[in-house]
């Protein structure tokens, strides 16, 4: 049968219904012993809750006495019963652990239904042996698994490669790790007689992210991470620094502020411009505005047909208008008019014209001007 990596969502609803820790308020241990089992030792005690870490195996009480017996792979993938979950477990050297750790534990964890995960955490001496040197301490990486929330208990000086008795003393039905075979201590793959035993059971690795990954990060920008604590109140002592490159940090630490704030005037300079730019722009956009609204209004004042024009015409209308006399009207009685003295011009052969007779009232009385008198 060909074994598939299940997928959280397959197995997301069977683990929430079977929890092997809400199993043991209960009273029934992780290797399917009870408190009723006469031929069982006590219970190995795991945390109930998630606000404890993980237990250590060494400190988790003795083992039950009865034979060991594995799960088989069929078995466990239907599902266990709720007094014997499927104890999975899964090594490692867990240093500076990173979210690629806790994901490949999610999925160990996640392999069955019913899954106890055991973690094995390598010490010190065995890693800087066959791994290298690390960068926490054996202790400070068995805490740092411990309070993974995928991890039921842990195994501390694992060893380096599997043997019957160990996982015969800790009752493992199952060892979940990638399938890239890993080459260590004189062997091309430290797993295959797990994989030999059918008790292997892959996982998948984590892309772009590993301790290596962080190391060569650091190592990369050393320069940048020293000036860091320096900044941060370590001393040159502390961080391994002579007192040369010391001084060097420091004014390189003083040239990059410099340089932070001449760019910092840089940004606000330009935004300045480009502010006043903008300003520009809309101070030049308003003045057309306004420069073509004068235009408009001298033209439509003073132009050829504006209205200046007009009230000019109207204004010398109304002038004419008022200086030329009214002509009486063509239907009004003529009136007889004296006709005007003729004037006598000197030795002219005509002879004067007559003057008027004087007029006179009813009576006979003369009413000419009495200047004549």
């Amino acid at each position: 049968m060909e074994w598939r990596m299940p997928n959280e969502m397959e197995t997301m609803p069977i683990i929430s219904k079977s929890n092997s820790r809400k199993r043991r308020k209960d009273g029934i241990g992780p290797n399917g012993t009870t408190d009723d089992d006469d031929d069982a030792s006590p219970l190995k005690i795991a945390r109930p809750t998630l606000s404890q870490p993980a237990p250590f195996a060494d400190e988790n009480g003795v083992k039950s006495s009865k034979p060991y017996e594995r799960v088989t792979l069929e078995e466990a993938k239907i599902g266990t019963p709720l007094d014997r979950p499927v104890r999975v477990y899964a090594d490692g050297i867990f240093d500076l652990f990173h979210s690629g750790h806790a994901r490949a534990l999610m999925q160990a964890k996640s392999l069955f239904p019913n899954t106890h995960l055991i973690v094995g955490v390598c010490n010190d001496d065995l890693t800087h042996q066959f791994k290298g040197f690390t960068v926490m301490n054996e202790a400070e990486r068995y805490d740092a698994v411990r309070h993974c929330r995928y991890v039921d208990e842990v195994v501390r000086n694992a060893p380096w490669s599997l043997s019957a008795e160990f996982l015969e003393m800790h009752r493992i039905d199952f060892v979940a790790h990638d399938d890239i075979p890993y080459s260590s201590a004189g062997s091309d793959d430290v797993y295959k007689h797990i994989k030999d035993a059918g008790m292997f059971a892959p996982t998948q690795r984590t892309e772009g992210i590993s301790t290596s990954d962080i190391i060569t990060r650091i190592v990369r920008d050393y320069d940048v991470y020293v000036r860091r604590n320096l900044q941060r109140g370590y001393t040159a002592k502390e961080l391994n620094v002579s007192f040369i490159n010391e001084k060097k940090y420091n004014l390189q630490e003083r040239v990059d502020k410099v340089k932070q704030k001449v760019k910092d005037v840089e940004e606000k300079s330009k935004e300045f411009v480009q502010k006043v730019e903008e300003k520009s722009i809309d101070l030049i956009q308003k003045w057309e505005e306004k420069s073509r609204e004068f235009i408009g209004n001298f033209l439509e004042m003073f132009g050829p047909e504006g209205a200046l024009k007009h009230m000019l015409k109207e204004g010398k209308g109304r002038m004419l208008q008022a200086i030329t006399p009214k002509q009486s009207p063509s239907n009004s009685p003529a009136r007889d008019r004296s006709p005007s003295p003729t004037f006598r011009w000197p030795f002219s052969k005509t002879s004067p014209p007559c003057s008027p007779k004087p007029e006179s009232d009813a009576a006979g009385y003369d009413i000419s001007d009495d200047d004549s008198e």
